[in-house]
């Protein structure tokens, strides 16, 4: 009998870790990276015979401000994969589980009350073996389903004007000032869920990160986000344009301005995700070249 040991990641766990990363990708499952050191309180992993066998992990996503709906709330996610020969050991996912259901609910206790939360997971749509766990074994509800979609920067990007009272510039958000006021807008446009300062900041230590903004006058009408990941690929972000500015051309034109950054800055790729319902974005991206590439489902279980 294989005796397991299950604690929290350490940094000479990184072999390991690499080795069940090839395992997981191979059968391309959604797998998150551990992060800094200061993240691996939320990083469980299950180790036997010197093998790492499983990982979980928890993250706060989405933190709402006091003013949004009532019936929005606060999105904590959790990823726990295996290796492929153990994705239906009901005893490796639910040893793990307990561990991150555990800190979830730490986690829980550092959010702000006024909203109720969210425990999500999401997988591809090909992970059926692990998508049951959550949802046969722990009553997970359907959540969303997202596209990734992607678009060849190889290819030629169109370009597109916008009227002279527009003005274009990259913005970096330097200060604790800016970034409140580029929150404060996103939370206009995405209220039940808003970035929040977090996954502003983490956004921004990405490679060659910018937000690309048109602006009439002192008012911000549109905004984009675009970085580089490690591997090189391009991706794109946050895309929103305001409501009194809106069916101006203003999407399109981001787009194309935040594909002609990504490539003068070495990306042959460019990616984003869009929510499957959202019909008008779906149309949007297809319009300047971007094709689906993948499909991912999430679920959610309330947290008392």
């Amino acid at each position: 009998m294989n005796i397991r040991i299950t604690r929290n990641f350490r940094q000479d766990d990184m072999p390991l870790l690499g080795a069940l990363y090839e395992a997981v990708r191979q059968g391309d499952g959604l797998f998150w990276w551990v992060g800094d050191e200061d993240n691996w309180t939320n990083v469980f992993c299950a180790f036997e015979e010197g093998k790492m066998v499983a990982k979980g992990q928890v993250a706060v996503i989405n933190v709402l401000p006091e003013d949004c709906p009532e019936n929005c709330k606060h999105h904590i996610y959790v990823n726990l994969k295996t290796i492929p020969e153990r994705e239906r050991d009901a005893e490796l996912l639910e040893e793990l589980y307990q561990r991150l259901y555990a800190r979830a609910l730490e986690l829980n206790e550092t959010l702000p009350s006024h909203h109720g939360t969210y425990l999500c997971v999401g997988n591809f749509a090909h992970e059926e073996r692990n998508t049951a766990f959550f949802t046969e074994e722990k009553g997970f509800r359907p959540l969303e389903n997202l596209y990734s979609m992607v678009r060849s920067l190889n290819e030629p990007i169109p370009s597109f004007a916008i009227d002279e009272n527009f003005s274009c510039q990259l913005w970096d958000m330097q200060t604790e000032r800016e970034e409140a006021r580029y929150l404060k807008l996103e939370a206009e446009v995405w209220p039940d869920a808003p970035l929040g300062l977090n996954r502003l900041r983490e956004y921004k230590a990405k490679p060659n990160w910018t937000a690309i903004i048109v602006a009439e006058g002192e008012q911000i009408a549109a905004s984009v986000m675009a970085w580089r990941e490690e591997e090189g690929e391009g991706v794109i972000e946050d895309v929103f344009v305001r409501e009194p500015w809106r069916r101006q051309g203003l999407a399109k034109y981001l787009l194309s301005r935040a594909m002609d950054y990504l490539r003068e800055h070495g990306s042959e790729t460019a990616e984003l995700v869009v929510k499957a319902a959202n019909a008008s974005a779906l149309s949007l991206y297809q319009s300047v070249g971007f094709a689906q590439a993948g499909e991912e489902h999430r679920f959610y279980l309330p947290i008392p």
